[in-house]
């Protein structure tokens, strides 16, 4: 049988590129397939190489909120590119991303603007160790702050799905005061500040988990939280780079009323540009240099044509509060009739969903943390995502990633999915 187009661009791949790709996660082994090699994508459609059109509920993992190709930012961006693609030094544009973060969350006093989701979690745990003086850090089981060395201990994301939470490479030395607790578990983190709270410099946290899955926090966890840190002098530090900008115009901490000392960002603030950034309270970020001790610097941090892509999805974001209403209002309905195909066809199953954020899960038990999730059926999972691929469905090819949903996903478009899922759901019951 003659090779699709994605499967010979794979075979080459793989001669060239460690596993055939540039992040894990885009690997399809842990669903016995072989990476789509996407062409071009419009709206909540991508385009494969073979020509195939899919529904997207990845969006680029997260940052395409407004849909793919949207005008708003391309118009920009294209502007941004006649001017100049680096230049290695300060615009005006990385004065007016700032403003717009600063403006949309209240939190954010100052920011740092950076390259990745990775180097913004790795910064701002250097700036929280700067500011208290202190070494130890807690984060949680199942939660993926990037690939930095100190935090690659118990991961979520690609190192919940290739088993490997640790990774070969990173010294004993980076991760021993790495403290990991339970995610929604209060009693693990105070068992860590009971033992040595007075080292603990920072608590961080994905306010939503969703990188085992999506994970919502109990009511009271992350209240609980702020209030640990409080009374050991602790910071406080919410790793929103998926949450930022995409539950609400201030993210999950506006969300769930709940205030965080530093906020990560990613993803939505580039408008699917590579972007990352770091902010919070003035007295924090004040001591990031060139005003304070702690070093932390980037040629390409601030690239004008990333901050062009950033600036005008934030504006749009900002200007329409009423679309994260419908939006989320969208998704829950889109979510709960999941469940209701699901019941009716007798699966065991558990959907989560925070705003427009989702996952599916194979599983009686309600999934709470890392080890509600890892105990979900994930051969059940692989199948289910690789026939909904054949659908013409496009899913993350991990049982451990969201889903996401855009503007650009219509309700006519949410109802096509759900018509192709209770179909190919139903024949599958009847093969198995």
């Amino acid at each position: 049988m003659e090779m699709t187009r994605s499967e010979a661009l794979y075979q080459k791949a793989v001669q060239v590129i460690p596993g055939g790709v540039n992040s894990p996660v885009r690997a399809f082994g842990s669903i016995g397939a072989t990476p789509k090699f996407i062409k071009s994508a419009q709206g909540a459609c991508l385009y494969d190489e073979d020509g195939n059109q899919y529904i997207d509920y990845v969006g680029s993992w997260g940052p395409m909120i407004l849909g793919h190709g949207s005008q708003e930012v391309l118009e920009k961006v294209a502007d941004a590119c006649r001017r100049g693609l680096s230049f290695g030094a300060a615009t005006a544009a990385e004065v007016e991303m700032a403003e717009l973060v600063c403006g949309m969350v209240p939190s954010v006093e100052m920011v740092r603007m950076v390259n990745s989701g990775t180097e913004a979690v790795m910064s701002a745990i250097r700036v929280a160790r700067g500011y208290t003086r202190r070494d130890k850090i807690v984060k949680f089981t199942g939660c993926y702050h990037g690939h930095s060395d100190g935090l690659l201990v118990r991961a979520g994301s690609g190192a919940m799905t290739f088993g490997s939470p640790d990774s070969l490479g990173v010294p004993m030395g980076y991760t021993q005061d790495t403290l990991s607790a339970d995610y929604n578990s209060l009693e693990s983190v105070e068992a860590h500040f009971a033992r040595c709270g007075e080292e603990i410099a920072a608590v961080i946290v994905e306010p939503v988990a969703a990188n085992m899955g999506v994970v919502p926090p109990m009511p009271g966890f992350l209240e609980g939280l702020r209030s640990l840190c409080d009374r050991y002098g602790a910071l406080l530090v919410f790793d929103e780079v998926i949450t930022g900008f995409r539950l609400g115009p201030d993210g999950a901490q506006g969300y769930y009323h709940v205030t965080p000392d530093i906020t990560t960002f990613g993803k939505v603030i580039g408008g699917g540009m590579p972007v990352g950034a770091y902010g919070g309270r003035r007295e924090v970020m004040e001591l990031v240099a060139p005003l304070g001790g702690v070093y932390q610097a980037g040629t390409l941090s601030g690239n004008p044509v990333a901050m062009a892509a950033g600036i005008a999805q934030l504006t749009a974001l900002k200007e329409h509060p009423e679309w994260y209403v419908q939006l989320n209002e969208r998704a829950g309905r889109f979510f709960q009739a999941i469940r209701g195909i699901l019941g009716k066809l007798g699966l065991p199953y558990q959907v989560n969903n925070v705003g427009s954020l989702g996952c599916l899960y194979f599983t009686e038990e309600a999934v709470t943390d890392y080890e509600s999730a890892k105990a979900s059926d994930t051969e059940l999972f692989a199948q289910y995502c690789k026939g909904m691929m054949a659908q013409g469905i496009y899913l993350a090819p991990s049982q451990f990633e969201a889903m996401f949903l855009s503007m650009s996903h219509t309700e006519e478009i949410l109802q096509e999915t759900l018509g192709i899922m209770e179909k190919f759901l139903t024949f599958f019951l009847q093969k198995i």
